[in-house]
Parts: structure tokens; sequence; C-alpha cells
């Protein structure tokens, strides 16, 4: 049975009362937020898409980021969280929802730049917050070579972002190569997308949107069209 059309059991309600939630995930650069406005324009789904320009703290944490990542990271986490409680509102008009985040990312972010004495504050506060966010029907996990998330940051030209740090950058690719290795929440597809382009190939767009809803659950890993 396709888990995208199975029952809620976090909620008790099926899929045609719940649209069915897909979460993309993956390093700075991978091309979340891409893929997730082409599935919405392409299925008419909803975009939930993190909010990231609008924290006061990021710029200053890029320049230093022992001293702005408490306040960046807390920003972060309860922005996440009001818009994650948005979810739980049926949505009358739209089949999918489609989400360039999942809720756990705050703390892998966080578990990379917080002191020990932030993380446990940190922490008390997310394991309260987590309890209370839904689950996605789906995660995709986006990969790619430091080289391609390197050029894709540079290519998209936020300014804050205009000398981005190589060294961190690979650790959070690690990082979460790391945490989807060992994940079990949620049905998972792990998608290399180092040598895919979902912005130009309309080809590359609509093989992964198919291998997408062709999920059957547990963790599946994607294989581009033609390779």
């Amino acid at each position: 049975m396709n888990p995208l059309r199975r029952s809620s059991a976090a909620t008790g309600e099926s899929r045609e009362r719940r649209p069915v939630y897909i979460a993309v995930e993956g390093p700075i650069g991978v091309g979340k937020t891409t893929l997730v406005r082409r599935l919405c324009a392409h299925l008419g789904g909803k975009p939930v898409l993190e909010i990231v320009e609008e924290n006061p703290f990021l710029s200053d944490f890029y320049q230093d980021r022992d001293k702005f990542a408490f306040q960046t990271q807390l920003f972060f986490l309860l922005s996440r969280y009001r818009q994650q409680q948005e979810l739980w509102q049926p949505e009358l008009f739209s089949p999918y929802i489609f989400s360039d985040y999942i809720f756990a990312k705050d703390r892998l972010f966080a578990s990379l730049t917080l002191s020990d004495n932030e993380m446990l504050l940190y922490d008390q506060v997310f394991r309260i917050l987590d309890t209370r966010v839904l689950k996605p029907d789906l995660v995709v996990f986006l990969q790619a070579r430091l080289e391609v998330l390197l050029e894709r940051i540079r290519h998209r030209g936020r300014a804050f972002e205009r000398n981005f740090d190589a060294d961190y950058l690979k650790r959070l690719a690690e990082a979460y190569n790391e945490y989807f290795f060992r994940y079990s929440d949620t049905p998972l597809l792990v998608v290399d997308t180092s040598d895919i382009n979902v912005v130009e190939s309309e080809a590359d767009f609509l093989d992964l949107s198919r291998s997408i809803f062709r999920h059957r659950g547990g963790v599946q890993f994607y294989r581009p069209l033609g390779r």
C-alpha cells in the first residue's frame, strides 16, 4: 500500500480529509525550495517554506557563529514551530502540502553551532515543541557533492552567503548524511542531485516527481533517468 494514500495514525484522519504532506530536506544549497516550488506549481499543492532572510541574526551569525549562534537558532526554532502548527488545520483546496524542511532539522543545525550549555537549554525547549509537530507522510532527502553545493550557493547570490564557509558546509552535509542514515520516523526517499537539474531539465523534474509518488514505504534511493 502506498504510504502517501494511507490513513494518518498521527491525526486519526483519512487522506481524503487531510492533504498528503511531503517534506524535502538536505544541506544548504541543495535545492530544497526550488523542488518544493516546482512540485507545488506542477500539482497545485500548498508550499510551506522556512523563514530564512527574515531571521534578524542570520547575517551576524555568518560573521561570528560563536557569538550569534544561540539567538539565530532560537529564532529559527520558534518561527518554524509557528509554521508547523498551521499544518494541523484542514486544507480544503490543496491535495498536497510540500515543505522545504522538517522540524527536526533545527536541532541538527543547533548541534553544530551551540556550546554544551546552550545545547542543554535549547534541548529543553525543542523536546517540548517537537511532540506537537505533525510528521510528514514522506521525507525526500536531497544530497549533492560539496563543490556542487558551493556553486549553487554562489549562483543564488544571497548577500549574507557571499563568503560561505566551505568547512561549515562540509560538516553540515556530513551531519545530514549521518542523521538520515539512522532516520526511521517516516518513509524516506534519498536523492543525489549532483548530476540532475530540476530547474532547467523538465525530464529530470518529471522523473524525480514520479519517483516521489511511486514511493512504497521504508527507505528508497532514487536512480536518475537514463542512469
